[in-house]
């Protein structure tokens, strides 16, 4: 196998972001598990790697995805968005709904606001 460089890792970074667009997640992880080998703290790749790893239903490496990105980001709203939603369908409304809220208060878009009244009023 030929040497990995920090270009043939933005290369991968790259290929696995069309992959996930073209909704291949496990592709895009097996991609993402180089570039974060070589660069743990890369951001950008475990958020990428987490999102693939949701779409693939592998919620708790996800959810740990996401945590690791929040330990980093604490005021990522996204994160925080997409970590609810990875606890949700994992069926832990309750830890959901503080990280809904969280993505809210962070980052007010209408998706947000939306989901922490959801789960305030499904209560």
């Amino acid at each position: 196998m030929p040497e990995r460089t920090p270009e043939t890792h933005v290369i991968d970074y790259r290929a696995a972001e069309q992959l996930l667009a073209a909704r291949d997640p496990r592709g895009a992880v097996k991609l993402l598990d180089s570039v974060i080998a070589a660069h743990p703290e890369n951001t950008a790749a475990r958020l990428l790697r987490a999102r693939a790893f949701f779409l693939a239903a592998q919620l708790r490496p996800a959810e740990l995805e996401f945590q690791i990105v929040l330990e980093r980001e604490p005021d990522n709203a996204f994160a925080h968005f997409a970590l609810a939603r990875t606890l949700q369908r994992a069926g832990r409304p309750e830890e959901a709904l503080r990280h809904f809220r969280l993505a809210a208060a962070l980052d007010p878009q209408p998706e947000y606001l939306e989901a922490a009244r959801f789960g305030k009023a499904a209560g």
